[in-house]
């Protein structure tokens, strides 16, 4: 899987919700049409969970989870990729924000 992530991020997010903290993400956000994506259809694997807003893809070889995207899109969709799939390099001097995924639902940096 390849991705083009089209704007400079001005942020990352590390949740602690049950899924986001077992997979080790650190997202970045953007409209769907801002992120390019790249695989085949039998490439990923779709979970979807809690509400069923969202579905977390992974790589159906390795498992790591590349991002996420909503269910049911609308115009100004937005996703999340999983910056951790990129080079080190590429979160070099990006600020990381912390979210309360588990509890409160807000950032708590």
């Amino acid at each position: 899987m390849r991705y083009v992530f089209r704007p400079e991020p001005e942020a990352a997010t590390s949740c602690n919700c049950s899924y986001c903290r077992r997979a080790g993400a650190l997202w970045i956000y953007a409209t769907c049409d801002e992120v390019e994506l790249s695989y085949g259809p039998e490439a990923v694997v779709r979970y979807v969970h809690g509400d069923r807003r969202l579905a977390f893809v992974s790589c159906a070889t390795c498992g790591c989870t590349t991002h996420w995207e909503p269910v049911a899109r609308a115009p100004d969709a937005r996703m999340a990729v999983n910056l951790r799939m990129a080079d080190p390099a590429a979160a070099e001097g990006l600020r990381i924000r912390r979210f309360d995924g588990a509890e409160s639902w807000r950032y708590v940096d």
